[in-house]
Parts: C-alpha cells; sequence; structure tokens
C-alpha cells in the first residue's frame, strides 16, 4: 500500500465551498459591509469575544472557533495554533511529558535587541523557546514529539531550537518511539547568524541516524513552514502531512520571480500545490489529524512486529 493511498487523491480544504464573489471596492463595499448582519453584530460584541475569518471574513465567536479546533465552519480556513493548544488536541490526556525546558537562547553575537525579544516572547507566550518537545501517547501509541509555535519570534530556528529537536530525534532513537513533528515557522534565526545555519546539519544528522534505526518519522506542516526549518529536520520525514491551506517553502514568493522572471502559478507553495506534485504524502484536515496520526502509528506497529522489530 502507498502512503498516498491513505489519504485519497484530493487535497480539497474541510467544509470548502464554492468560491466567493469578488468584493465590490469603494463606498459601495463599505455601505455593504456596514449593513451586512455580521458587520453590525461584530459592533455591538465586546472586544475578544469574535475572530473575523481572514480566508472568507467571517465574524465567528472565538468559543465556537476554538470548539471547532480553530477551523472556520464556513470556508474551512485553519488558524495557526500555539504548541500548547496543537498538544492538547493531539495526545492522550492533553499533554506529554516535556523534555529540555530548561534550555533557554544566549545572545553569543551581541545582536542589538536580542535579549529583549526573547524575554518578550517568553512572557507572550509562556515558552522557553520556539519549540516543545517531550514525549506521550496518540491512541495508546507512544511517540516523541516536538511542537513548534509560530508566536515565538515566528517559530525561527536558533541554537536551542535546534540542540532540542536533535536531542529529541536521538531520544526517539533511543526508545525506539516514533518521532512526530509539527513545524511552524519562518526559517533560521538571524539574530544568532551562522550558528543558527549551523542547526540545519545538526538536525538533518539526528534525522538521518533515526532513519537508519527504522524508526519511524511524521513530520506535519503546518502553517507556515519555510526557510531553514523545511530545508532542513521538517522536510525530511518518512511521511510528510499537511494542513489544508498550509504556506510551504524555502524562499519568498517575490524572490523567486525575480530570479527566474517568470510569474508562478497562484497557488504557488501551498501545500494543495505540494500535493499535486508528488511533494506531500496527504492534507489532512485538522479534525481528522489525530485518528490519522493513530492510523500510520497502528500500521507501522504491525509492521513491525511483521518484520521483527525493526
Amino acid at each position: 500500500m502507498r502512503w498516498r493511498d491513505l489519504f485519497g487523491k484530493k487535497g480539497k480544504r474541510e467544509g470548502e465551498g464554492p468560491p466567493l464573489r469578488r468584493r465590490e471596492t469603494g463606498a459601495v463595499a463599505r455601505k455593504a459591509d456596514e449593513a451586512s448582519p455580521s458587520a453590525r453584530q461584530a459592533k455591538d460584541i465586546p472586544e475578544g469575544l469574535v475572530e473575523k475569518c481572514p480566508s472568507c471574513g467571517a465574524i465567528l465567536y472565538r468559543k465556537e472557533l476554538e470548539a471547532n479546533l480553530k477551523v472556520c465552519p464556513r470556508c474551512g480556513y485553519h488558524f495557526p495554533l500555539s504548541a500548547p493548544e496543537r498538544i492538547a488536541i493531539t495526545f492522550d490526556g492533553g499533554h506529554i511529558f516535556e523534555y529540555d525546558r530548561d534550555l533557554v537562547s544566549e545572545d553569543p553575537l551581541a545582536f542589538p535587541g536580542y535579549r529583549e525579544k526573547l524575554a518578550e516572547a517568553q512572557e507572550r507566550t509562556g515558552l522557553m523557546e520556539a519549540v516543545v518537545t517531550g514525549e506521550g501517547t496518540i491512541e495508546g501509541f507512544p511517540v516523541v514529539a516536538a511542537v513548534m509555535d509560530g508566536r515565538f519570534i515566528m517559530g525561527s530556528m536558533g541554537s536551542v531550537v535546534g540542540e532540542k529537536v536533535a536531542r529529541a530525534a536521538e531520544m526517539a532513537r533511543a526508545k525506539r518511539y516514533p518521532f512526530v513533528l509539527f513545524s511552524a515557522s519562518g526559517g533560521a534565526r538571524m539574530q544568532e547568524g551562522i550558528l543558527s545555519l549551523m542547526q540545519m546539519a545538526k538536525t538533518a544528522a539526528a534525522v538521518r541516524r533515526l532513519a537508519d534505526a527504522g524508526v519511524l518519522f511524521v513530520s506535519v506542516f503546518t502553517h507556515p513552514t519555510t526557510g531553514g526549518v523545511l530545508a532542513s529536520f521538517a522536510g525530511l520525514g518518512d511521511v510528510l502531512l499537511a494542513e489544508p491551506g498550509a504556506l510551504i517553502g524555502f524562499t519568498g514568493r517575490r524572490i523567486i520571480e525575480q530570479t527566474i522572471r517568470e510569474k508562478l502559478p497562484p497557488d504557488f507553495q501551498t501545500a494543495e500545490f505540494l500535493f499535486a506534485h508528488g511533494q506531500l504524502d496527504g492534507i489532512v484536515p485538522r479534525k481528522e489529524m489525530r485518528p490519522t496520526l493513530a492510523k500510520l502509528l497502528r500500521l507501522h506497529a504491525a509492521g513491525r512486529r511483521v518484520g521483527g522489530g525493526r
């Protein structure tokens, strides 16, 4: 059985409906917006109770959106999740036993403002770094996990992120637990210069040792997964999955167009584009992610029993 057979042939967004009409501009558009029930309701609702979908413009009650796993019920747009939110909806009991929480980034290059930026991100997110690693279970199957958080300096990879991912991969190899990664990153962290780029080699080597040991690595791309994270450990999974609509690419669209002097397709660097061109094994809506991972873990466990433990 091919991996693609597990996920079907289409990468359509959950709840995707007919295309929306192009909105009118100017005063006509403003009058239409003000006359719409959603606009009138939003004016009467205290701040913080509603969220506007960036894809279809629907005004959504935050509690209802969270109950729907932060997926727009109208168009299927997947709002970004924090690492704690991702862990809560994916792992048994809504938690993992965290590794290396005490690892904290320094300022090796004395980059102006970097210490302040780290302190602000730590206070705002409640995290010490842009990735949370640890072990837990998914429908009873033990795994080692790495969950990135785009709120922490855009999920960028510095020395600590690379070290935590490498240590998690080594722990998965030692325990022979499958390694499950949720990536969300803008790439390497510029404030650490060459030290952040060195993490690409370190994490890729750790993932290679994982593969040599025959341990499963499932990599899930969430919005966005770009730069050095995609080009190193995130892109090296045995099974590559993505959430609908996720931006996945190494460098920016404008830079590519200027380099090749061609116009790129509108859906370039989306999960759907990559799936259509054979670079993903599946696009999995958020509600189906946990059962899909459990299915993969079950198949892997059965294969190991048949294959004598490898």
